[in-house]
């Protein structure tokens, strides 16, 4: 008589599960927010003030064009907010390296809903001066360039390496869910309430990132970190330099945001290309913040990568290639906003991965200057793309402008490729920190 299995064969995973644990892998993982407490707070505080950003990113270029009719003076208004980027950047990461990082965030977001403030009482005026909406878009620009190294350095502080890429996903999430959020709101409140109660909405919304960073843990300097000096900006860009692959993170973003971004354009677009009013300033920067969200949602498997600089320049590629379809798109607004949304979610995924290299390729002592030099390039890059865009459009057009960009992206990017062969061929996995080939 045959005698029965004494272990039993167990069945094969389903088709069902084996399509779970995929979709698992792709999906960002949550456990930074479920294990580090105070990168949770710093997360939480964050989806709430950098929505109230996004209205007033919407709102002020909007005010400007409608004040002016000009789309040369809000490519100046981009010009404004560039000079104190370039000028204190470099000196607040050299700053957020020497000093408690917790609370030098204090004192930025502090005085960023200073400015907020002062741009609701502005706007309650009868004809706003547009000299006064520069200064303040220049004392909120210096601010901010302090804050963002600060902020994006303190990260590795919050979480061990191994969470580090879901740490870097997770504030994409918060970045392009603000994106979808804010922007939309503040259309409708453009709409609706007018231009004074949406900044009166941003200066609100940072409370949550004072109450938060109130409740965190200081994050004080490195041991034996040097003050802050002209000499200790110099060594961060040396380490820069030094190493060619986390420089061409640089260029690589340079090139996709000078040549390619379309933001500034966004006015001249909805009121005299698309003809969807107010509304369709905030329906452009929410699709590309809803592309962008679904890209940092679906990015768990960025840390998983073994060639990043590939996949970065395969995302900048992707991302060239949807801001042409949305310059061609001027017969179907839903059309360009699904183009827009494209090229957002490639851009994120090209974020995320820059990102995370420049973190784990970076030393912590540097981290506060490297990141200086990141958001030097994420946000000054935008803004020359903004006066950029703005300049060749009063010559051609802002439908001419747009599609231009993004070929000269895709030239620019070949280029890269052939002057930097070491970023394609950088092999590293961003979730073990260390080189991997």
């Amino acid at each position: 008589m045959a005698q029965p299995d004494a272990s039993p064969e167990v069945p094969p995973p389903t088709r069902r599960r084996r399509g779970t644990r995929r979709l698992a892998r792709l999906v960002i993982d949550p456990a930074p927010l479920r294990l580090d407490r105070d990168y949770r707070l710093l997360w939480s505080g964050q989806a709430i003030s950098t929505t109230g950003r996004f209205i007033t990113q919407v709102v002020l270029p909007y005010q400007v064009y409608v004040l002016t009719g000009d789309l040369l003076a809000v490519g100046l208004l981009s010009i404004v907010q560039l000079i104190p980027i370039l000028a204190f950047s470099l000196g607040g990461g050299a700053v957020a390296d020497a000093v408690d990082r917790r609370r030098l965030l204090l004192v930025t977001q502090l005085g960023l809903m200073g400015c907020s403030a002062a741009l609701a009482g502005l706007a309650l005026l009868p004809a706003p001066p547009l000299f006064a909406l520069y200064v303040v878009a220049f004392v909120a620009a210096g601010l901010g360039s302090i804050d963002q190294p600060a902020r994006a350095s303190s990260i590795p502080r919050l979480v061990p390496p191994e969470r580090l890429p879901a740490a870097i996903s997770l504030n994409q999430v918060v970045f392009n869910g603000s994106a979808v959020i804010g922007p939309a709101l503040g259309g409708i409140i453009l709409a609706t309430l007018g231009i004074a109660a949406a900044y009166t909405v941003d200066v609100v919304t940072f409370l949550a990132a004072i109450v938060a960073l109130l409740l965190m843990h200081p994050i004080p300097p490195t041991a034996g970190q040097a003050r802050a000096s002209v000499q200790s900006i110099l060594e961060g860009l040396r380490f820069a330099r030094s190493k060619r692959e986390l420089l061409a993170t640089f260029i690589v973003d340079i090139n996709a945001m000078v040549f390619g971004s379309p933001r500034a354009l966004f006015p001249a677009l909805a009121l005299d290309v698309f003809k969807v009013g107010p509304a369709g300033v905030g329906f452009m920067a929410s699709a590309a913040g809803l592309g962008a969200l679904l890209a940092a949602l679906f990015s768990g498997w960025t840390g998983r990568v073994t060639r990043p600089g590939r996949a970065v320049l395969v995302a900048v590629a992707v991302w060239g290639v949807g801001i042409i379809g949305f310059g061609l798109s001027t017969f179907s607004f839903p059309l360009a906003l699904a183009f827009l949304a494209l090229a957002a979610g490639a851009d994120v995924i090209s974020a995320v991965l820059r990102s995370a290299m420049m973190q784990v390729l970076t030393p912590d002592p540097l981290r506060g200057r490297v990141s200086s030099i990141h958001v030097l390039v994420v946000t000054g890059g935008p803004r020359i793309g903004d006066v950029e865009a703005a300049a060749v459009a009063s010559v051609i057009g802002p439908v001419g402008s747009v599609v231009t960009g993004g070929i000269l992206t895709l030239v620019g990017l070949g280029v890269i490729n052939l002057a930097m062969p070491e970023f394609n061929r950088l092999e590293m996995r961003l979730d073990h920190a260390e080189p991997v080939g």
